[in-house]
């Protein structure tokens, strides 16, 4: 931004009035989302209670969902007029540019053909894999040992567990598409605050489980229905340090398991 000519610099008591909104100061962002989100809704569009960057729109069978991150959009539904209609009222209020089919958003790579739609976080798996030194490793046909109970009294403690911590996030969100980690990552979890080398020695093991297959994930059948269905159960006191049951869940859209 550039002063208005005649502006005095050298009095401090002066301030510019500003009347859109710069790149770069932290309000931009919030400034940005309220002027998408106002925009969304004068159209029709609901903002989603569970995921407030998620909004959609109803008519009838027919639904139109748009997921927006930063300035980011993704669209998808079963009404192409609504979806052509949006992409022409966005292009015209804000200058987007299209991109086409989606194949990758936030780590995420999606392909499709007349089976499905596949997902998996293959690069983004690689990348946890290079950063931890792993690519060379051996692969591993389960991702923990489930004969030995993880304990904070075993083994040292980490001089430095802030590449364990790191490396626990980048697997938590890896969870998306790998629904086979969850249970290992999650338990790890719980040592966070003070992982030992045990824990450590558990995390590598979770590695050289995702080297043997790094491009797997979720896939959603285009032949199977969208019932959501859910099991649980419990191991009855299978915790040795507390003394409780640990309660497991899997959920199900179709045939394809998501949580």
């Amino acid at each position: 931004m550039h002063l208005p000519p005649g502006f005095n610099e050298h009095d401090k008591n002066l301030v510019c009035h500003l009347h859109k909104s710069l790149y770069g100061p932290k309000q931009a962002s919030r400034q940005w989302y309220s002027k998408l989100s106002e925009f969304l809704c004068s159209h029709g569009y609901n903002q989603s209670f569970a995921d407030h960057s998620l909004y959609l729109k109803f008519n009838k069978s027919r639904i139109t969902a748009l997921l927006i991150y930063v300035d980011d959009v993704i669209l998808a539904g079963n009404d192409i007029d609504e979806i052509n209609a949006i992409t022409d009222l966005l292009n015209c209020t804000f200058r987007i540019k299209n991109l086409g089919n989606l194949t990758y958003f936030l780590g995420f790579e999606i392909a499709r053909n007349n089976k499905g739609i596949h997902l998996c976080q293959r690069k983004y798996t690689i990348d946890i894999l290079k950063e931890a030194g792993m690519l060379g490793s051996a692969p591993m046909p389960t991702p923990m040992n489930f004969s030995r109970h993880k304990s904070t009294n075993i083994g040292e403690p980490l001089a430095d567990p802030t590449p364990f911590r790191r490396l626990l996030g980048r697997l938590i969100y890896l969870t998306n598409t790998r629904p086979d980690i969850t249970f290992v990552v999650h338990h790890l979890s719980q040592f966070i605050a003070a992982p030992t080398t045990l824990h450590h020695q558990a995390s590598m093991r979770i590695l050289r489980y995702l080297k043997r297959h790094p491009r797997q994930g979720i896939f959603f059948d285009s032949t199977s229905n969208l019932q959501l269905k859910a099991f649980c159960d419990s191991d009855w006191v299978g915790c040795p340090t507390t003394r409780r049951s640990v309660t497991s869940y899997i959920i199900y859209i179709g045939n394809s398991p998501i949580c």
